[in-house]
């Protein structure tokens, strides 16, 4: 991926940095690995993804994200809390807002699974999660009213079902019993495994707050990292300019990095379209109809935004719906011309649908941060999103294409685990716009929006690591540069497009240290 030499045959290492690249007869070596004519890449970032999260599920949680019926996840949960009896709180992540919602999940079917602990279930997109009748008491919600950009689902009398709706949940996770430090780092251990062994070697996480501050920090001090990690730490419509910007220096200071740092200001701009909560710029085009607002107003975004890029942070968005895009772009024009331009790589994540009139801002302003998974029809779970946005403007939803022909630095990522992260899995997507080919897929979705195969690796490698402020040292494999490298077991370049998710990484390498190894490569 280095543009000054696109090919090399071999490549030698020593003490974890790239010391020579040539073709040819190789150099002279103490040790040799033996690729067998593999492609070898640079280690992949993922520069929007939940590491820590989606280990604690790997390592505590229930697995929902397969549940399609109710009897289907209270068998899963009861056998899981029967599995984990050791732990304070019941928990399981991923049900689909396509089979569960306000509808028909609440307190009393969560009871079925678990009654005499508290049970906390998420959805794939971590926006909801439901409660059992424990785990209400215990946080006592009955009588908690709704905090700013959250909301309790209650019923015609006024009680609450169990299901929470964006930023009431962590208020409500503060008040349930909470897992141990060992819990965390065993999440923690496990996030980093399963991402060496898709060959990844460096994130970014998008939320840190103070349960992932203080694990990230032990695992680096104790030299417990097996890939690098940047940290977005979050901004609330509670904070002024001065607060946000006080706590967020006081964390940078305190992780300069290079291989745990925390450089970004994390911003919420709405929810997500399954709760109705996504910032459209025109009433929702469902039967129901209705919309949602931003979750921070603009003279307030301009404010908070113009502050910390002023103290030299990136600035990263969700946004997923078009005001929240447009107010997210207003905001950072606004820095911008406080400021002036410097190099920030400031981010919009997901921008699942953006106005036509907005993709030509993005040019020099944000790098597009996307997760191709998404573009594709998957019924039910995409009916709810799409049916919400209208047919209409479907050619504006994850409209790849266009952001980069508008001029808009790139990125892809995962956002695990609202999905899988898996790079193979995600770049054929963003080529075929459709499930795997074994999944039975429908039609590709707005296909003159994919991405090429080239665009898709170098969305991976050097424009994630400029995205993760790590381009100046990894991302590409060039002389002087950390020795992070995969091998894969086929060539992504020339096999055919709809089997590129098969492709297996057979080794992974962190600062020339083996991370990763699959028993089939000797």
């Amino acid at each position: 991926m280095d543009p000054t030499c696109a090919w090399a045959e071999w490549c030698l290492m020593r003490d974890g940095i790239i010391v020579a690249l040539g073709t040819g007869a190789p150099a002279s070596a103490k040790n040799r690995i033996d690729a067998g004519g593999r492609l070898v890449l640079p280690g992949f970032q993922d520069a929007h993804i939940h590491l820590l999260s989606g280990g604690i599920d790997l390592a505590t949680a229930a697995y929902l994200y397969d549940v399609d019926s109710e009897e289907d996840l209270i068998a899963t949960l009861r056998a899981h809390a029967a599995d984990k009896a050791g732990l304070p709180v019941v928990l399981g992540s991923g049900w689909q807002a396509g089979v569960f919602g306000d509808h028909n999940l609440t307190a009393s079917v969560l009871d079925r699974a678990a009654s005499d602990r508290p049970l906390m279930v998420y959805d794939s997109s971590f926006h909801n999660a439901c409660l059992n009748s424990r785990a209400l008491e215990l946080a006592g919600v009955q009588t908690m009213p709704d905090p700013p950009n959250g909301h309790i689902v209650r019923d015609d009398q006024g009680r609450a079902t169990g299901m929470l709706h964006e930023e009431v949940i962590p208020v409500v996770e503060r008040r349930l019993p909470v897992l141990t430090e060992a819990h965390w780092m065993e999440g923690l251990l496990a996030g980093q495994a399963h991402a060496n062994r898709h060959g990844i070697t460096g994130v970014l996480d998008a939320r840190i707050g103070e349960k992932e501050e203080p694990v990230y920090a032990r695992a680096a001090a104790e030299g417990k990292l097996t890939l690098r990690v940047a940290g977005t730490a979050l901004v609330t419509e509670a904070d002024t300019p001065q607060t946000a910007v006080a706590r967020l220096s006081a964390l940078r200071a305190a992780h300069p990095g290079p291989d745990y740092h925390v450089h970004s200001a994390k911003f919420f701009m709405d929810g997500v379209y399954e709760n109705r909560t996504a910032a459209d710029l025109s009433p929702y085009a469902d039967a129901a109809g209705g919309n949602a607002p931003c979750m921070f107003g603009l003279d307030e975004t301009k404010a908070l935004m113009t502050a910390l890029d002023a103290a030299r942070f990136a600035i990263h968005v969700h946004v997923i719906g078009d005001a929240a895009a447009r107010r997210a772009i207003e905001g950072l024009e606004a820095a911008r011309a406080a400021n002036g331009p410097w190099p920030a790589q400031h981010q919009l994540a997901h921008l699942q649908l953006v106005d036509p009139g907005d993709y030509s801002r993005l040019q020099g302003l944000a790098t597009a941060n996307v997760q191709p998974l998404w573009a594709r029809f998957e019924p039910p779970y995409s009916d709810p999103s799409l049916s919400m946005i209208g047919k209409a403007r479907w050619g504006d939803v994850y409209a790849f294409r266009k952001m980069l022909d508008a001029g808009a630095d790139y990125c892809l990522s995962s956002d695990w685990p609202v999905s899988t992260l898996n790079p193979f899995e995600i770049i054929e997507t963003a080529i075929t716009r459709q499930k795997r080919r074994d999944d039975d897929p429908l039609e590709p979705f707005v296909p003159d929006q994919a991405l090429t195969i080239d665009e898709c690796v170098q969305g991976y490698t050097v424009n994630a690591a400029r995205a993760c402020w790590r381009d100046h040292f990894t991302g590409m494999l060039r002389v002087g540069y950390s020795a992070d490298l995969i091998v894969l077991d086929q060539d992504i370049f020339t096999c055919p497009v709809d089997r590129i998710s098969e492709t297996q990484v057979l080794l992974t390498l962190f600062k020339g240290r083996e991370v990763w190894r699959d028993s089939s490569f000797a």
